[in-house]
C-alpha cells in the first residue's frame, strides 16, 4: 500500500539527520579534521539512518503495491534531500551551485554520491528483501 504521509514524515526524520550532521561536522569536527575527513564523515554518518527508515518504510507499505510505493519514496527522497542538503550549505555559507557540484566529484574520492546512492537504493533493496523473506 502507497503511503504518501508515511513517506513524507520518514523524508522529514531524514533531512532532519542529514542537516543536523552537516551542522555538527561543520562546527565541531572541523576543528580537530581535515575538510576531507569532515566530507566522509557527512557523507558516511547518516547512512545507517537512511536504510533503518528504508526498512521501516518498506514494512510499513508491505503488500502488493510495495514496489510502487518504494520508487516513490526512492525517487522523491533522493532529490529532496540534496536539495536540503544544498539549501544549508547555501544559506550557512553562502557556497555556490558549483562548489557543491564538486561533493559530487567521485573520480577524487568525493563520497557524496555514496549518501546519495544510498538514499536512492535503500527503499527499493528494503522493499525487495522483504517481500523475498516473506
Amino acid at each position: 500500500m502507497i503511503r504518501p504521509g508515511l513517506t513524507f514524515a520518514l523524508w522529514l526524520a531524514l533531512a532532519t539527520l542529514v542537516v543536523l550532521n552537516d551542522i555538527v561536522a561543520d562546527t565541531w569536527l572541523a576543528e580537530s579534521l581535515s575538510a576531507r575527513a569532515i566530507e566522509w564523515a557527512k557523507a558516511l554518518v547518516p547512512l545507517p539512518y537512511a536504510v533503518l527508515l528504508a526498512v521501516i518504510h518498506a514494512r510499513r507499505t508491505a503488500g502488493p503495491c510495495w514496489r510502487d510505493a518504494a520508487l516513490l519514496a526512492a525517487l522523491l527522497w533522493t532529490p529532496s534531500t540534496v536539495l536540503v542538503d544544498f539549501l544549508y550549505a547555501r544559506l550557512t555559507f553562502g557556497e555556490e551551485p558549483a562548489a557543491f557540484l564538486d561533493r559530487f566529484a567521485f573520480w577524487w574520492g568525493a563520497p557524496y554520491p555514496l549518501l546519495v546512492l544510498t538514499v536512492f537504493a535503500a527503499p527499493l533493496v528494503a522493499g525487495a528483501a522483504l517481500v523475498r523473506r516473506n
